[in-house]
């Protein structure tokens, strides 16, 4: 990602890197507009306008930032939660306009499912723990206990997924780095944006740590309570993206994803 003027002088971050997928900058600029939607209509967390978009660039509008206050950790958890407000039509819906999915480099499952169980299951566990253990980036002991996970999940236990909820708009890849600080907001970059749980994008917030996070949170129980137990599936909604990562880095990702699974289970038998 570079700065420059663009044709109307004004400054974009200018998108292009080689081998990635001609539709993945498409599906990101139309993941942006969703949540720009959110924004407009709902008081969502604000995202970069996109100037240009074709099969090998993007280009958005330069975000000046600022160093994280807890004013602008506020506003963020406030803007958060309408923006997961604005809601989806199904678990896995994808913006208006995107045909396929993906998060950073890597192609996920498209469809649409009722329920958040199987959805999680079926769309980011078992295919993604399917990858990683053809990747060599999960141990056969590993894969196992995620797919006992994908298996419970698809039961929609109560007890591992908690209460019913209304289906959320998600950024979808919400580690801090896609956060960009102002000095009275946050700004939103490199979503992944779809119907799923609220839960999931707060869970990536915290396992990868962002400023002020106890006010983000604490900012966002006040525009939208969280449900009970919402601490204690922390390690659920943190399988998926630390299961990515296993894919893309390897390291100790895929023990940490199985470590994610095994709490998991262990939480929603307590």
């Amino acid at each position: 990602m570079v700065k420059r003027r663009w044709r109307d002088d004004r400054e974009v971050f200018f998108k292009h890197r080689s081998g990635v997928s001609p539709e993945s900058y498409v599906f990101e600029a139309a993941c942006l507009g969703w949540l720009r939607d959110a924004h407009t209509d709902y008081g969502g967390c604000p995202v970069p306008w996109v100037r240009d978009v074709g099969s090998d660039h993007l280009a958005l509008d330069f975000v000046p930032t600022a160093a994280p206050t807890i004013n602008a950790a506020r506003s963020f958890g406030a803007q958060l939660a309408r923006t997961h407000q604005a809601g989806a039509e199904a678990f896995g819906e994808l913006p208006p306009n995107a045909t396929v999915a993906f998060i950073a480099d890597l192609s996920l499952m498209e469809g649409t499912w009722e329920t958040f169980g199987s959805f999680y299951a079926q769309a980011r566990i078992r295919p993604l723990a399917e990858l990683a253990n053809n990747r060599r980036a999960l141990m056969a002991i590993e894969h196992a206990i995620i797919i006992k996970l994908a298996e419970q999940l698809e039961t929609e236990d109560p007890h591992l997924l908690g209460p019913p909820e209304p289906i959320a708009r998600l950024h979808g890849d919400l580690w801090s780095g896609n956060v960009l600080w102002r000095k009275h907001d946050c700004v939103l970059i490199d979503p992944s944006a779809h119907g799923g749980h609220r839960e999931s994008d707060l869970a990536m917030l915290a396992l990868f740590g962002i400023p002020y996070l106890d006010e983000v949170l604490e900012s966002y129980n006040l525009e939208w309570p969280l449900a009970p137990g919402w601490r204690n599936r922390v390690s659920l909604h943190q399988v998926y993206p630390l299961l990515v990562h296993a894919i893309l880095f390897g390291g100790g990702y895929g023990s940490a994803a199985a470590d994610a699974a095994r709490s998991a289970l262990a939480n929603g038998s307590a």
